[in-house]
């Protein structure tokens, strides 16, 4: 695998959760720093060393919501 790709939200509650496009990966943190820190983590956690992708791409989406 060369790319693994990230869906990144904000939590109600506060913080960011990153769920994986595919892989049954997801996890979270209090800002996008640690965030990025915990993915890298858990990508690491989830392949063997041969099977590591060697892009991991986060998808950051924001729901607006604006009057009509």
């Amino acid at each position: 695998m060369s790319e693994i790709v990230f869906v990144v939200e904000e939590s109600p509650e506060g913080g960011f959760t990153a769920s994986a496009v595919g892989p049954s990966i997801v996890t979270e943190a209090d800002n996008p720093e640690d965030l990025r820190d915990r993915v890298r983590d858990a990508v690491r956690c989830h392949y063997e060393d041969a099977d590591l992708p060697k892009l991991i791409r986060l998808h950051f989406v924001r729901d607006e919501i604006i009057a009509a």
